[in-house]
């Protein structure tokens, strides 16, 4: 392997830092941060590129700062930034989206705003943890080994006797859940199979029937362990905030399309005084959705936003997975004749890439938000708002 000194000039997507080498080639080093100067070993070449890990900072940045968890130097890929201070992590991941929407969206002058600073520690309410042995652990930094832990920094504080106790000698993942309203919590066993031989603290229910329930904004929400729901509470919450801004006033002769709807998130907190149409492939987050709306002006429709065919709507919100909505659901999306769409992304490329799309089909980007939903990592979360016209 090679080792080389180098200057990292700004971060990308993923969260490595893009430098060049003696000859000018591209290497994305991992653990540098803009403007520092470190040693690093090149870990992977092609003709174009390279990657790298960083051995030695020789000339550190302002905002480099030393890991307080313990697994960090054991190895531990669950919180690869730890090693900037908080307060900053915002703003690197703004100049990234901006980026983004430059080089891959064709926006250079995108409108990407900072959402409210959020905790960085004991904040996550879902926590998907691999196995070793019975023990719970994180993946390692760019390896598959798992890293046995006792703690988590970023975990709530009713996950900490779970993620401690729990034993899995038979399976190979556990996704721990709790309802910071309810104090419910939940662990489901990947595979099933392994849940005879899992075990957990007491008050702890396991298994795919298992659900917590959780207010966000005033709405009671049912999160069934298999279904989607995001990370944290106060997330979730500046999220539903950001998607009402985004979609303005919402009447009663409005009708709403929720596509990738989860489990009603959205829907709830918009829907009112509305017509919504909840689009979601999940038959889990299907009947938690069900459940979460009854009583509303809502239907749910189980199935891929790319199947679905459009009917005309008011407003769009959509809040799809990390690979963005792609070619064919921008196309059914755009059927319905919206006038606004306001998109939920969880990756800096994958939102150039819709933003594109949707500004080819006559949709103009007014703002973006940046809510930070994963402090001590690269992953981003943004609400953008797109008007037809």
């Amino acid at each position: 392997m090679v080792g080389l000194e180098l200057r990292a000039e700004r971060l990308v997507a993923g969260g490595d830092a893009l430098a060049r080498d003696p000859g000018g080639r591209v290497v994305f080093v991992s653990g540098a941060l803009p403007g520092e100067v470190v040693r690093a070993t090149v870990v992977a070449e092609w003709r174009d590129y390279a990657k790298a890990v960083v051995d030695t900072v020789v000339d550190a940045s302002p905002v480099r700062t030393s890991p307080p968890c313990p697994y960090h130097a054991a190895g531990c890929g669950g919180c690869p930034w730890q090693h900037i201070e908080p307060g900053a992590q915002r703003e690197l991941k703004r100049t990234i989206v901006v980026e983004a929407l430059a080089r891959t969206g064709g926006l250079p002058d995108a409108d990407v705003r900072l959402g409210p600073e959020l905790s960085p520690w004991g904040f996550r309410t879902t926590v998907r943890m691999a196995v070793d042995r019975g023990r719970l652990g994180f993946r390692a930094l760019h390896r598959h080994d798992v890293v046995p832990v006792d703690q988590c920094l970023v975990a709530h504080p009713l996950l900490a006797d779970v993620i401690a106790d729990a034993r899995a000698p038979d399976a190979a993942e556990l996704t721990l859940r709790c309802g910071v309203a309810s104090g419910e919590r939940s662990v489901l066993v990947d595979p099933p199979s392994a849940e005879s031989t899992t075990t957990v603290p007491a008050g702890v229910a396991v298994g795919g029937d298992a659900a917590v329930h959780e207010v966000v904004r005033g709405e009671q929400l049912r999160i069934s362990a298999p279904s989607f729901f995001q990370t944290r509470v106060d997330g979730a919450e500046a999220l539903v905030d950001a998607v009402r801004e985004g979609a303005g006033h919402v009447n009663p002769s409005s009708t709403i399309v929720d596509a990738y709807a989860g489990v009603g998130l959205f829907a709830a907190a918009l829907g009112h005084d509305a017509d919504v149409i909840c689009i979601e492939q999940s038959p889990s987050s299907c009947r938690d959705a069900r459940h979460n709306l009854a009583g509303r002006r809502a239907s749910i429709v189980q199935g891929k936003v790319e199947r679905w065919r459009p009917s005309p709507a008011d407003l769009v919100v959509a809040d799809p997975s990390r690979r963005g909505l792609g070619a064919k659901a921008v196309d059914v999306l755009v059927g319905t004749g919206a006038n606004r769409m306001v998109l939920v992304s969880c990756d800096a490329v994958a939102f150039a890439r819709d933003a594109r799309l949707l500004a080819a089909a006559g949709y103009r980007l007014q703002t973006a938000t940046l809510i930070d939903l994963f402090p001590q990592t690269p992953h981003i979360e943004i609400v953008s708002v797109f008007d037809h016209g």
